[in-house]
């Protein structure tokens, strides 16, 4: 059986791997699986601006439509958004038309159960069985059993609601906000300036064809240079779908997911709403984290690379703060996704009570130095079997010293191991470590 889903929903190059007849069948099999427990099951449909959105957004109608769901189209909005609304208006599912940060040519489909969470491995799973062995298998509703669409132009208000009332007035700052020409370009201003603050937008202008092109979270070099020449408080970016922020300090200076953590964990446990002291995160977030955590008592929890997996732990074990060092911040007791607009009225809320700059609230987070390596290899599987490397890693482990570490990890798209080293330690030391390393992976699995 093939493969459709990955760390987060179907993606690809929209009409080559992820087509019209994809999205259609996703739509018919989506609609039965989990709207079979509904006697009038209800689909949200939102998107960003991508040029194929539309596109697909027609096809995965007219499947969930056929299969007798009724949908309801949220226009362009964010990912978190359709989290947040499938929950607030007990819809069976909501489906995101988006690809997050990646290229313009590429869209994907993140579908959310009736309680706003991602789908669990055992449905997409399930999805999958029925696309590539039975599908055409599923009934065919006729006459007044098939379902319908219509524009939902009210829900969005909902959403704007909700952020408001869990926001503190921003009289007095000056905000600059990329929206990186994706979901958010009306919302966000909208929101911030309904609060009160002084605003400057950037790439607001909805556009497919330049959506994260030079722009937004993964580019912040025009944040940075607009927050410095008007003397803004300071800057936030938002990726093509918003469920992430890069925000940027009043010199200028990035503060990244890892940062964000911070300053929210070190609040909420002050406050005593950082539930069992514990923040979640994963492997890729600074060792400094762990530094700063145990001088104020927090304990971190580190999970495998993906949001997802931050999020299944912090269920599991009942904790209401975890994130990626890309962005991705989780605040559980307010939603159930990452959510960019949600994560930077929590950053504003701190910046406000304690009327610091960000720049000092960000400096509380020392980070250890790291250096990354990128070995060729010949295969990549059985590296972590192999008695060599792992007597190698061992001894660098204990070199490194009690917050140094070892992450290694092959590439999922090139014939590439990844090596990262991170300690107290001068930049040069870790390179050596690193490439001493290197050198034994490539010679046993040349």
């Amino acid at each position: 059986m093939g493969k459709l889903f990955g760390t987060d929903g179907i993606r690809g190059v929209a009409n080559r791997d992820l087509t019209p007849e994809l999205a259609f069948k996703i739509g018919r099999i989506t609609a039965w699986l989990l709207g079979s427990d509904h006697n009038s099951p209800v689909f949200l449909i939102g998107r960003d601006t991508r040029l194929s959105g539309s596109m697909l957004e027609g096809s995965l109608t007219a499947g969930i439509t056929s299969a007798g769901g009724e949908v309801r189209l949220l226009g362009i909005v964010s990912t978190p958004a359709v989290a947040y609304l499938t929950r607030h208006l007990k819809a069976s599912a909501g489906v995101v038309i988006s690809a997050s940060h990646n290229p313009i040519e590429d869209n994907g489909l993140k579908i959310f159960d009736s309680r706003g969470y991602k789908l669990p491995d055992a449905l997409e799973n399930q999805i999958e069985e029925y696309y590539f062995n039975e599908p055409d298998s599923l009934p065919r509703p006729e006459g007044p059993q098939l379902g319908q669409a219509r524009i939902d132009q009210d829900a969005l208000n909902n959403y704007i609601t909700y952020l408001q009332g869990i926001s503190v007035p921003l009289k007095g700052l000056s905000i600059a906000a990329d929206c990186a020409h994706g979901a958010v370009c009306r919302v966000a201003g909208e929101l911030l300036q309904k609060l009160g603050a002084d605003v400057m937008m950037l790439h607001d202008d909805p556009d497919g064809n330049r959506i994260n092109v030079n722009c937004g979270a993964t580019d912040t070099a025009d944040l940075q240079k607009a927050v410095i020449d008007k003397g803004a408080s300071l800057g936030l970016a938002f990726d093509g779908d918003a469920d992430r922020l890069i925000a940027v300090d009043e010199n200028g200076a990035i503060v990244d997911g890892d940062a964000v953590m911070a300053i929210c964990a070190l609040d909420m446990v002050q406050k005593d709403l950082l539930s069992k002291k514990t923040l979640v995160t994963t492997v890729m977030s600074n060792g400094g984290l762990d530094i700063l955590a145990e001088k104020h008592g927090i304990n971190v929890i580190r999970t495998a690379v993906g949001d997802r997996y931050v999020l299944e732990k912090m269920v599991g074990g009942g904790f209401n703060l975890g994130g990626e060092q890309s962005g991705h911040v989780i605040f559980s007791n307010h939603a159930t996704t990452g959510d960019g607009l949600l994560t930077a009225l929590q950053l504003l809320k701190v910046v406000q009570e304690q009327q610091r700059p960000l720049s000092e609230l960000a400096s509380v987070l020392e980070r250890l130095p790291q250096v990354l390596v990128n070995q060729k290899v010949g295969t990549k599987e059985g590296w972590s079997d192999n008695k060599k490397i792992k007597k190698a890693i061992d001894q660098v482990n204990h070199d490194l010293g009690h917050h140094g570490r070892v992450l290694i990890r092959p590439s999922g798209t090139e014939p590439k191991i990844r090596i990262m080293l991170e300690a107290q330690l001068p930049e040069k030391s870790l390179q050596e470590y690193a490439q001493s390393l290197a050198e034994i992976i490539a010679e046993e699995q040349a």
